[in-house]
């Protein structure tokens, strides 16, 4: 590496050489040779020679002629580098050099750059910024005189033009950047050096003469095309704000005194400058404010982010230094924040929203009348065209107006109420939400979706580990006038938005009038005070500054109780969601009047006038409307119940009943809102379940419940509410509802022929808690089944080895007591069952006896099997009914009578032998279904009676459907695969797989099981659908069981696989008919049955 040169003599020995060549022949080779050796010198010693090394560079610059561009080049080059680590001290230096860079690029007939190559303007554009940089302390002031404005206004205009004109990016970003350095806005460390008051002041008016040109330059770059890069408009933005913002500042304008001084300069110059005044300043900010206009409106939708970000700092720089002298752009800077608070990029985002925060943390739009103004009347006039907006321009369009309408809310706070307090503004504001947020109606699912079998609130449960208001505002809504989901989001932070900073009084009377005013109006109504409420109690609202002014715990509760009671007011809450007959008539047809107060918690009605013939006969797009409706008065309470937390438990009384009816409503779309909505009750109240939720108010609500059956004609859907209790609750509520049971059986008993449906459906529900409530009685007979098979077993397989020498340890006693037990039970299965039976069975056990309580009274049954017993009773009368639906919903509630019951046969055996007569004709004489579900119910009593059964099976059932199998045979044999499909073939293969097991459960004896046998031959064919040869072959597996010698012989009479041949020649062969035949339709199914039976 070359020696460096330290000192100022050393190195003078090796530069002049150069120097005097230089200044005697101006080439490039002498240029580039001082270059070379310039490198070899420290800064320290070329600083003592600056001058020295610089004249003859200078002096080439200066040569008359024509020079070569690359000469040129080089020598600015030159001149860079020894600027670049050297200081300029001298003010003349200083000038002299800004003016020979300048002269590089100037062209003696026309005000344009000369026509020189891309690289030389590179090269002076570099020099000129790094000249800026080598000024040492106050000298580069020198540059900004009123003597020098002709000089830096060429520099200004030459960079501009540069900026504006030349292809090159390269050479338009060190443009922007060399123009941002000589207007001393440079972003360098300790440079420029911080001004005084006065030397701000006058660099503010020296530079403010250029403020025109250089605004609207800058402006057509930036608007210009997006292909001149995101680089290029980010520098220009950056020096387009910080020239403004030095010149326009507020603070340095309140400075500038009324009458102008005449600076000391020749004339010409003197009129270049401009005074600052007050008329001065409104005339520039009107100019500027349409140029900021321009700016806002292209820069805030460029595609790229960075653009967007560098429009932020453009907004913050110049709200913060110039929201007077600028008061006509203010709306349009604040339009900028407005819209970009929720860009798609996460990090403009964010920023806006600091900026945002910065503002409301300084006060400044709340602190300032005028801002307020503005943004009032920007609201108002994006509020009267919101309604034209949302129907004409599409999603994304739709979103950024949102977008600034949410702003304008944020940014004004709680100042919004200046905007509030005025009718007109609250009157076009709400018509624009209400419009906005209309429903789309018309599609047939809604309606045609509906709820099937019990509800499940504890599956549901899980969701407790949710945030609230997750799960309840899940149900997608399909507006009129958008379909994107992100502009309902928005809405909802809108109306969350005023909630917080409004007046909620006047908020909530004003939509609440909305609400009332027509139908129309009514569901974006309920939709706006939910999220009124949300926002009021500060849940999920992104705001910039907190306020004093939002209502008190007291006060939203007063209010949320008043919504409250016109959501679950009759007119509101019971309204026509299907054509359903039964319950929906009778609602159109008995109008109900306004519920009771809120506080009072009782459920109670009165008639009203009849509705009109229209409503008589409702459209889809009614019901649809209804139905959402509804849903949104639901999710309204899952609101409220967030707002008030566990302070809504004193609404319970009144808001649990309706929304439990709700749950339970056939329409699964709300049952699935309500099922929500007690989610947030639960999570809001601090329970841990829906079902400790009902086990904690059960008491309110069997209060309502009992009420309300005393008046059915009114109270239609009291039944729905008690099935959801029982669907959703555990044995501990049985003690308080055993009362409410039996006025819904005296209900029944009033109402079987208009009610049955329901009251059949609740009792259906109270039966399966039962039996999941008490399975011990279940699991109890089951160990007395299996402890009676074990002894019976070990009786036969005793009796099966006494004769082989094995001890038989029974005695005579237990012999004795099995025979009495048989003779017993082939008399309950013969039907001989006499009273004086039933007492004996029914005598305490001897350990009773030393009580105090006597043989002859009945000991007291439990609750549970009291209520089965008594339901069975409704159970058989009903059996008979006409209406097929109650027939097969009676059969359901028979069968779960039966399990209930299983473990106290005094009690179940007489019912059934009440029961078995209209059970007979269900099965024999009736409609497919019907037979279908009392097969299901014969095969229950098979399984719980067993003996009781056996004979009444065989005389009374058996022949019947042994017949019909073999009637139905031949149908199943030659049918298609649609046949499975119908009732008949439904039926055919329930009987078959139920068969089996209950010739095994009743112990059929050869007769019945050759009867089985016969009935079930057939359909081992191989003809039959598939589900019935495995049926049939189900039935040989448990008759097998039973008599497994009949079933091999039947079997081997059918097909005979394998040839018998005697042991000894004495013994007669072995004949069966099914030996040598061939292979047949049954061949398969014999032969899988066989394997099992040897196997």
């Amino acid at each position: 590496m070359m020696a460096v040169f330290d000192s100022p003599q050393e190195a003078f020995g090796i530069l002049r050489p150069v120097c005097v060549q230089l200044t005697k022949t101006q080439t490039l080779e002498n240029v580039e040779r001082l270059q070379s050796k310039l490198h070899v010198v420290s800064d320290s010693a070329l600083q003592d020679l600056q001058e020295y090394v610089l004249f003859p560079l200078r002096f080439t610059l200066k040569t008359p002629g024509t020079k070569r561009e690359s000469l040129v080049q080089s020598v600015v080059e030159c001149i860079t580098f020894i600027l670049s680590t050297t200081c300029i001290k001298k003010q003349d230096l200083l000038q002299e050099l800004f003016s020979e860079l300048c002269l590089c690029l100037s062209s003696p007939n026309s005000q344009q750059p000369a026509p020189v190559s891309e690289e030389l303007k590179l090269a002076v554009v570099q020099g000129l910024h790094t000249l800026m940089h080598s000024a040492y302390g106050d000298i580069i002031l020198s540059l900004y005189q009123p003597y020098t404005l002709p000089h830096l206004g060429f520099a200004i205009s030459l960079l501009l033009t540069l900026v504006e004109q030349e292809k090159s990016k390269q050479i338009k970003t060190s443009a922007l950047k060399c123009l941002q350095v000589l207007l001393l806005q440079c972003d360098c460390r300790d440079h420029p050096k911080l001004l005084d008051d006065l030397e701000t002041k006058q660099l503010g008016d020296l530079l403010a003469s250029f403020l025109p040109g250089i605004s609207t330059t800058l402006t057509r770059i930036i608007t210009g095309d997006f292909k001149q890069g995101h680089v290029i408009i980010i520098s220009a933005l950056k020096v387009f704000y910080k020239t403004v913002g030095f010149i326009m500042a507020d603070e340095q304008l309140a400075r500038i005194p009324k009458d102008e001084e005449k600076p000391s300069v020749e004339h010409r110059v003197a009129e270049l400058m401009v005074h600052r005044d007050a008329n001065w300043v409104k005339n520039t900010g009107d100019k500027l404010a349409v140029l900021i206009e321009k700016i806002v409106e292209i820069v805030s939708v460029h595609p790229h982010w960075k653009a967007r970000m560098e429009l932020i700092e453009l907004v913050q720089d110049l709200l913060l230094k110039c929201r007077q002298s600028l008061l006509k752009s203010v709306s349009h800077l604040l339009k900028v924040l407005v819209g970009l608070v929720n860009d798609e990029n996460p990090d403009v985002q964010s920023r806006c929203n600091n900026v945002l925060k910065n503002f409301a943390d300084q006060r400044i739009v709340v602190e300032s009348r005028a801002l307020t103004d503005i943004l009032s009347e920007n609201l108002h006039s994006l509020a009267t065209a919101l309604p034209r907006l949302m129907s004409s321009q599409d999603d994304q369009g739709k979103y950024s107006t949102l977008l600034l309408l949410l702003g304008y809310l944020k940014l004004l706070g709680p100042k919004v109420n200046f905007v509030l307090h005025s009718v007109a503004h609250l009157h076009r504001l709400s018509k624009a939400l209400i419009q906005v947020l209309e429903l789309d109606v018309a599609d047939v699912k809604i309606v045609e979706e509906r709820r099937w079998g019990p509800d499940r609130l504890a599956e549901s449960s899980s969701s407790l580990s949710e945030p609230p208001l997750s799960k309840s505002k899940s149900q997608r809504k399909y507006f009129r006038f958008f379909t994107d989901e992100r502009i309902f989001l928005l809405l909802r932070q809108i109306c969350r938005m005023l909630g917080y900073y409004g007046d909620l009084y006047l908020l909530v009377d004003h939509f609440t009038e909305l609400y009332n005013e027509s139908v129309i109006y009514r569901k974006q109504a309920a939709m706006i005070l939910n999220e009124l409420i949300t926002g009021a109690a500060g849940i999920e609202v992104d705001v910039l500054c907190e306020t004093n002014s939002r209502a008190s715990a007291e006060e939203l509760k007063e209010i949320i109780t008043s919504i409250l009671e016109e959501y679950i007011s009759q007119r509101n809450w019971y309204l026509v969601t299907s054509n359903e007959a039964e319950g929906n008539r009778e609602e159109l047809t008995m109008k109900h009047s306004d519920l009771q107060a809120i506080t009072s918690g009782v459920h109670t009605c009165h008639l009203a006038p009849l509705p009109s013939s229209s409503e008589l006969s409702p459209t889809v797009c009614s019901m649809n409307s209804n139905i959402w409706q509804i849903c949104i008065q639901l999710e309204g309470i899952g609101c409220f119940a967030h707002a008030l937390g566990i302070e809504f438990r004193l609404l319970l009384m009144s808001a649990l009943y309706p929304v439990l009816e709700k749950v339970g409503d056939k329409t699964l779309l709300i049952s699935q809102v309500a099922t929500g909505t007690m989610i947030d009750i639960c999570h809001a109240c601090a329970y841990d379940s829906p079902q400790d939720l009902i086990n904690h108010n059960a008491d309110y609500l069997v209060n309502e419940i009992s009420l309300n059956l005393h008046q059915m004609a009114l109270s239609s859907h009291t039944p729905i509410v008690l099935e959801i209790m029982f669907q959703n609750s555990d044995a501990s509520l049985l003690p308080l509802v055993e009362d409410v049971i039996q006025d819904v059986l005296f209900s029944l008993d009033q109402f079987h022929d208009e009610r049955a449906a329901s009251f059949l459906s609740v009792l259906h529900t109270v039966l399966a808690a039962l039996a999941q409530w008490f399975p011990q009685a279940k699991d109890d007979k089951q160990l007395q089944e299996q402890n009676f098979r074990k002894e019976k077993c070990d009786l036969n397989q005793g009796s099966a080895t006494f004769g082989k020498g094995f001890a038989f340890n029974t005695s005579a006693e237990e012999i004795e007591q099995f025979l009495l037990d048989y003779l017993r039970n082939k008399d309950v299965a013969d039907g001989n069952v006499s009273d004086s039976d039933n007492e004996e069975k029914q005598l305490l056990p001897p350990e009773a006896e030393m009580s105090d309580v006597s043989p002859d009274v009945e000991a007291s049954l439990p609750v549970q099997t009291q209520i089965a017993k008594d339901v069975m009773e409704r159970c058989i009368h009903l059996l008979s009914d006409k209406d097929l639906k109650t027939r097969l919903k009676v059969l359901d509630v028979l069968e779960l009578c039966v399990t209930v019951l299983q473990s106290h046969e005094n009690q179940l055996l007489p019912m059934v032998h009440r029961a078995w007569l209209p059970l007979v004709h269900r099965l024999i004489n009736d409609d497919p279904l019907a037979v279908l579900r009392a097969f299901k119910v014969l095969c229950t009593l098979g399984n719980k009676c067993g003996d009781f059964l056996r004979n009444r099976f065989s005389k009374d059932i058996l022949p019947k459907l042994a017949g019909s199998l073999v009637t139905q045979a031949p149908v199943s044999a030659r049918a298609g695969p649609v046949y499975s499909h119908t009732v008949a073939f439904k039926l055919q293969l329930a009987v078959l797989q139920g068969l089996g097991s209950l010739c095994k459960k009743l112990d059929l004896g050869g007769g019945d099981l050759n009867k089985v046998a016969d009935a079930c031959l057939i359909y081992l064919s191989a003809k039959q659908p598939m589900k019935l040869q495995e049926a049939a072959r189900s039935v040989f597996l448990h008759v097998m069981k039973v008599d497994p010698d009949t079933t091999w012989f039947i079997l081997n009479e059918l097909h005979c696989p394998l040839p018998y041949e005697p042991p000894h020649p004495s013994l007669h062969p072995v004949s069966l008919s099914g030996m040598a035949k061939p292979r047949t339709e049954y061949t398969d199914n014999v032969l899988l049955l066989l394997a099992e039976l040897q196997g």
